[in-house]
């Protein structure tokens, strides 16, 4: 007598270990351990820290949008004629409101991180370059923006 065979699934099947019993049990660390915070998020972090520290200050910094792109050149408001003007490669850049946009900073993440070595330098410089494109969009001087400019 023949036995029935069990149709196959039409759909492989999930596997979550290995054909040993080993493999990946779960993730390493649980999303709000900073192990699983990406580079790019930190980084975002250290941009919103440094404008809330200004804003309380500069109440009009409400009515700015803080945006951080990967390098110049490549945004949806950069073209080539914006990196045509630059002699270095810039650090951050204020858009003037237009076309019913509102003013924008834009703070560019890789040479940021290219010219850090550890994550304290790299929050300092974050402020730096805020407060200097603040400093440019209010026509002020850094230090009248923030008074610990340029201190570290």
């Amino acid at each position: 007598m023949d036995s029935p065979v069990p149709p196959r699934p039409t759909e492989p099947r999930l596997r979550r270990r290995d054909r040993h019993g080993r493999g990946m049990r779960g993730p390493i660390a649980p999303p709000q351990v900073p192990l699983s915070v990406t580079r790019a998020d930190a980084f975002v972090d250290l941009v919103y820290d440094s404008r809330d520290r200004l804003e309380r200050r500069w109440q009009q910094l409400s009515q700015v949008d803080f945006v951080v792109l990967e390098v110049p050149g490549f945004g949806p408001d950069d073209g080539p004629e914006a990196l045509a003007s630059e002699e270095s490669v810039p650090l951050g850049r204020v858009l003037p409101a237009s076309g019913g946009h509102r003013d924008r900073i834009v703070i560019y993440r890789r040479p940021v991180e290219i010219r850090t070595k550890s994550r304290d330098e790299r929050a300092l410089l974050v402020h730096e370059v805020v407060v200097e494109q603040v400093a440019e969009l209010l026509g002020l001087a850094p230090e009248s923006v923030d008074p610990r400019y340029g201190q570290d």
